[in-house]
């Protein structure tokens, strides 16, 4: 079935959009809140949303892996452990896993860049979000310090759970993406990509090239009052 893109865009109806997407999935919940103190949470940030770059012509084509906006919650309000197994395939129903190659409490210690900035953030904006399938092949420190070179910010592991949670559509076969916002202090990059029929959290080299792993980034991040 082909993708279909929203025309034209409406940033205010896509972030009451990705909020419900969030309160569906249990995220109160998860982080200890009512609906209600949820919503507060990340009410602040619908202005910035509408405000963004772009308006009505903001890149938006799902089938080229290209998203104006992400609602990020951070893993200090809900973990990744508990996010992931939120996630599924673009029409399909088996959960999201993390998998067993993060040894026991390996996945705490990837955390944001001081690149990314997205430390000590809550609840923010990722805007201009690509998946990044042309780096698809290539050397992943190679693709990372292209992002670099054109301004751009990688993802980290939280802004690769909420991409796939808001638009699943993005995550296809020979078309998954690194994250390389989210790093250890060793060259692993962490990476999400499909495994028994379901979007897995896993990691790969950072010297080690795969023909279906690219490399995601986003023009910036934008929290509330920003």
């Amino acid at each position: 079935m082909p993708l279909v893109t929203p025309s034209p865009f409406d940033a205010g109806t896509e972030f009451d959009r990705q909020v419900r997407n969030l309160t569906d999935r249990g995220y109160p919940a998860l982080a200890g809140l009512d609906d209600e103190k949820f919503a507060a949470l990340v009410a602040p940030l619908r202005a910035e949303a509408v405000a963004l770059p772009g308006g009505a012509d903001a890149p938006y084509d799902l089938e080229a892996g290209r998203v104006p906006f992400l609602l990020v919650v951070a893993r200090d309000v809900v973990p990744v452990e508990e996010t992931m197994p939120r996630t599924t395939l673009h029409g399909g129903r088996l959960p999201g896993f993390v998998d067993h190659s993060f040894e026991p409490g390996a996945l705490e210690r990837f955390v944001a860049t001081e690149e990314t900035g997205a430390g000590g953030l809550s609840a923010y904006l990722l805007y201009g979000v690509e998946r990044g399938e042309e780096f698809c092949g290539a050397v992943p420190e190679t693709a990372m310090a292209a992002i670099a070179g054109r301004g751009r910010t990688l993802l980290t592991i939280e802004e690769g759970v909420a991409l796939i949670t808001h638009f699943p559509e993005v995550l296809v076969k020979n078309k998954c993406f690194s994250l390389g916002g989210s790093r250890c202090g060793d060259r692993r990059v962490p990476a999400i990509w499909i495994s028994k029929k379901a979007p897995k959290l896993g990691w790969c080299w950072a010297g080690n090239p795969h023909t279906w792993l690219g490399m995601a980034s986003a023009a910036g991040r934008r929290a509330a009052g920003e």
